[in-house]
């Protein structure tokens, strides 16, 4: 643990060179699903691959690869597992209806096969959770309706209190030895439970370096210049005391990316619209369209996800959409994953496309 994300040391996420205990490589959010589909459909072409698992948060789960590899893994009706970790946080709070559906659901009854499994998990809980229970089954799922993965070809179980071992074990077992088909399990969490400092700055802790284990102070370097991140996310909130058409975008990167400083004060005209970079781009072009000036502030490795987006929805209609692309270039502990080495050629080559890069923190807000 002390080499993490050091020089020389183990990567922050999934390595397969690293590892043989990391069966896939990770870094970029929602692509678990998929990843687990392919294993299991490696499984039943022969391949040595046992059961196979897809962790998935919350947030991660409102991006449309996680929608498409659910809706895949539906239709093929094959065994497999997924975990939903819900604990209402990824580096952002979560946004979106799929966040707020989540939140609506406290309970649900356990798929056939596990019935009288989660029939006595339920008569385990307290009364005041068991009554929460029965109003959310009837505002959710009616009478004969399923939830939204059961619609999509899932059996569904949960919410399970992810702290409480020994439930969330029982049920775990049981999914393991009952299941037949793809099976997702929604577990929910408390991000930093345990760990006050955490807990209370969730936000603070979603990659952290050293810190002070009792006050959760964390060891940074004094800044001795503004980021260009800030300097960026005030130029663009004067811009937009200015213009009322100027808009900002993000994709669940308010603070990474600066535009929080300007939802502070006309959170109106800020869009954060979840890990959902294509659609982003896409709806910053039909901003565009509409008379707008949207700023997409987007990480550079992230932005690589919306490239046809770029290309067909931007560029050939020639909207003048900005994109403020965050951490370009070498960006150290994160690793080659979220290096932001390819911006400036996959955005010079494309038509009608200005590239440009501030010297200083004037030039920044100089062009808008």
């Amino acid at each position: 643990m002390i080499s993490l994300r050091q020089k020389g040391g183990i990567s922050g996420f999934t390595k397969r060179s690293e590892s043989e205990y990391d069966p896939f490589g990770a870094a970029h959010s929602s692509t678990s699903i998929s990843a687990a589909l392919g294993f299991t459909m490696a499984r039943e072409l022969g391949q040595p691959v046992g059961d196979t698992i897809a962790v998935i948060g919350d947030g991660s789960i409102t991006a449309g690869m996680a929608y498409e590899a659910l809706n895949n893994a539906g239709s093929e009706n094959k065994r497999m597992f997924v975990i939903l970790n819900d604990n209402e946080m990824s580096i952002a709070p979560p946004v979106g209806a799929m966040s707020s559906y989540l939140s609506t659901i406290n309970s649900h009854q356990a798929f056939e096969k596990l019935k009288l499994f989660g029939e006595e998990i339920e008569s385990h809980l307290p009364s005041s959770l068991r009554e929460g229970a029965r109003r959310a089954r009837q505002l959710v799922t009616g009478k004969n309706q399923s939830t939204f993965f059961e619609d999509l070809g899932f059996n569904y179980l949960g919410p399970i209190d992810g702290h409480d071992m020994q439930q969330l074990l029982y049920v775990l077992r049981a999914a393991k030895f009952r299941s037949t088909g793809p099976t997702l399990i929604h577990v929910c969490t408390k991000k930093g439970h345990g760990y006050a400092p955490a807990e209370n700055s969730a936000d603070k802790y979603h990659g952290v370096s050293k810190f002070n284990v009792q006050t959760g102070q964390q060891s940074k370097a004094p800044a001795n210049a503004p980021s260009y991140t800030s300097v960026f996310g005030k130029s663009l909130l004067e811009e937009a005391k200015l213009d009322t058409r100027v808009v900002g975008i993000t994709a669940a990167m308010p603070s990474g990316t600066g535009i929080n400083i300007m939802a502070k004060e006309l959170p109106e005209r800020v869009f954060d619209v979840g890990i959902a970079e294509q659609h982003a781009v896409t709806f910053a072009a039909g901003l565009a369209a509409g008379g707008m000036k949207p700023f997409c502030a987007i990480y550079s490795t992230f932005l690589q996800r919306a490239y046809d987006q770029i290309v067909h929805d931007v560029a050939l209609q020639n909207l003048p959409v900005r994109f403020a692309i965050d951490r370009a270039g070498l960006v150290g502990a994160d690793g080659a994953t979220h290096a932001g080495v390819f911006d400036i050629s996959y955005m010079s080559n494309i038509p009608n496309m200005t590239v440009m890069a501030a010297s200083d923190e004037a030039g920044i807000g100089s062009y808008g």
